[in-house]
């Protein structure tokens, strides 16, 4: 299938609380740095696409950011409005969720286990009807009286609710309803279901075909806070001498659907291991003719076909890298190993294609064969000084029972 992604940017109406609690994040942000919400929301945007650049993830096809996109979503409340599904406060129009009959399909939450929220740190509305009744359009006044990000609207001067922004920019791209959509499990309860209610209450059809929610990311152990000093950049990669394909590796090593725990120890251990994959793809190229393309066995398909059936069971990119592996290590031509592996990196996105045959440099294959010499003779020592040498060049020594193997550290 052809893919057309489409990607929001959260630029006004987010805010630190999913319930309609808390400050806007992009005013919060202006204050702690000085910068107007748009150089922040900028410099945000254009840090995380360096980031997912650096780790070889594709661009979406549209980049909406929600600022673009005012009047889709003022033209989307006005229909649920005029569909009797609103209704407004002095500080905001809300969706009626009582008039969803749906509403908690995607959590199996009913509409009755939703409570007011009590901690007197959370704003509630006092206007509100009912706790999971959420924004959709934030009116100038209170709280907002001072938002620097606001729009003329028939409701009066202010801004979009969070939920809001992403049904009217995906109808506005991909129609009433799309096929995929993605997000965190943490979306699920209200998010997720607040995206349905209104959609569907919109257009009287299906929303979504199919919700994908990936799992949570832990630093050892615990969950990413800049309190903590745990949220780690690509720039704390580069401290660590870690390559950010490296990172990618590591994540494709834990299935979506579970919690994923990040520690340097792991990011060294993944270096490693797509070193030594890389070391495997250099050795492959030496002996390969990229001019003839031979027919693949039956035995090289069987691994073509259990690699597509491990990507098709629910995207189970662990085990497909363990196929990866096993087929590296079977009695294939090198030939078909190198065309596979390349074809599997297709989806793996590893950038094994650019890996180039590996030079040894002569003096490290001067001491490759004095270490042999000593060895034989059963000076383990001298063997052992020559192996730190080597290793001080950029290199390792991989005995094997037909002598040994060179390869290019990570």
């Amino acid at each position: 299938f052809k893919v057309r992604h489409v990607m929001n940017i959260t630029d006004v109406g987010h805010l630190s609380g999913d319930d309609d609690s808390g400050v806007d994040k992009l005013e919060k942000g202006s204050k702690k740095t000085g910068k107007s919400v748009w150089d922040v929301a900028k410099f945000y945007t254009e840090y995380y696409f360096k980031t997912m650049d650096r780790l070889n993830v594709i661009r979406p096809d549209t980049i909406c950011p929600a600022t673009d996109h005012i009047r889709e979503m003022i033209a989307l409340i006005g229909k649920l409005e005029k569909n009797g599904l609103t209704y407004e406060t002095k500080e905001a129009v809300y969706f009626d969720t009582t008039k969803f009959k749906n509403y908690g399909k995607l959590s199996r939450q009913k509409l009755e286990e939703k409570l007011q929220g009590v901690r007197n740190e959370v704003f509630v509305d006092s206007d509100k009807r009912h706790p999971a009744d959420f924004a959709l359009w934030f009116k100038r006044q209170g709280r907002f009286a001072n938002h620097t990000m606001h729009w003329d609207s028939p409701w009066g001067d202010g801004f979009p609710g969070w939920h809001i922004e992403c049904s009217a920019m995906s109808m506005e791209y991909l129609g009433s309803t799309i096929d995929i959509h993605t997000g965190g499990v943490d979306h699920i309860p209200v998010h997720h279901e607040n995206e349905i209610a209104q959609s569907e209450s919109a257009t009287g059809k299906p929303f979504v075909r199919y919700w994908f929610h990936n799992n949570f990311l832990k630093v050892n152990g615990e969950k990413m806070s800049k309190s903590l000093g745990n949220f780690y950049t690509i720039e704390d990669l580069e401290k660590y001498n870690i390559d950010p394909l490296a990172v990618r590796y590591l994540f494709l090593q834990t299935h979506y659907r579970q919690v994923m725990n990040f520690t340097w120890e792991s990011a060294k251990a993944a270096q490693e291991g797509l070193q030594n994959l890389r070391n495997y793809v250099a050795n492959l190229r030496k002996s390969f003719d990229d001019r003839i393309r031979p027919n693949l066995t039956d035995e090289a398909e069987s691994y073509l076909k259990k690699f597509k059936i491990d990507v098709e069971e629910d995207l189970m990119l662990p085990q497909a890298i363990a196929t990866m592996w096993e087929l590296l290590k079977s009695n294939i031509s090198p030939d078909e190993k190198l065309l596979l592996v390349l074809k599997f990196d297709e989806v793996l996105g590893l950038e094994l294609d650019n890996v180039k045959p590996v030079t040894i440099p002569e003096d490290v294959k001067v001491m490759a064969e004095q270490r042999l010499d000593a060895k034989k003779v059963g000076d383990y020592k001298k063997a052992d000084q020559i192996r730190k040498l080597i290793r001080v060049k950029g290199f390792e020594i991989e005995d094997s029972k037909d002598g040994y193997q060179i390869k290019k550290l990570a």
